[in-house]
């Protein structure tokens, strides 16, 4: 399988090839936990999300990635942010793509469904705000999460 490798302001990252619109879905539980999964293609930990297809509505990929990646269906409800940084690149081995970061960040509650694993994730669960720490991911990811448990009513830009 290929693998993603996340550089941020690292002179020995590639230089980026390519800048592809996002989405990544922040779902929390009843029980204030987060819907996550671990990557297949670099074992980090993450919310649900992924590239936006031409003729497809921010919504509706949002909606799509989190049902492939977790099995759960969503309905969207907000927004976290805009990611934008430059200094964030993502390296795919697969075809040296090496993208700029451009994530949208959504909310959702989840609908119905049961947490399964996809070609995308190799686990799928619902992590308590005290466990997150303990996760590995990357930085980025991090603080997309951050952003949202601070609870700002306004979205963050960068």
């Amino acid at each position: 399988m290929a693998k993603r490798t996340d550089y941020y302001d690292d002179p020995t990252a590639p230089a980026a090839n390519s800048m592809v619109p996002s989405v990544n879905v922040m779902i929390e539980n009843e029980a204030g936990q987060i819907l996550m999964i671990q990557r297949s293609d670099n074992g980090n930990w993450a919310i649900p999300g992924g590239a936006i297809d031409l003729g497809e509505s921010l919504s509706d990929a949002a909606i799509r990635e989190t049902h492939e990646e977790t099995g759960i269906e969503c309905a969207i409800t907000g927004i976290v942010g805009i990611y934008t940084d430059p200094k964030h690149i993502i390296f795919y081995t697969s075809n040296g793509e090496a993208r700029q970061e451009f994530s949208i960040v959504l909310t959702a509650r989840a609908v119905s469904g049961t947490p399964t694993t996809s070609s995308e994730s190799t686990k799928v669960e619902w992590v308590s705000r005290a466990d997150l720490a303990d996760r590995q991911m990357d930085r980025s990811m991090r603080q997309r999460i951050e952003h949202y448990l601070d609870g700002s009513t306004s979205p963050h830009l960068d």
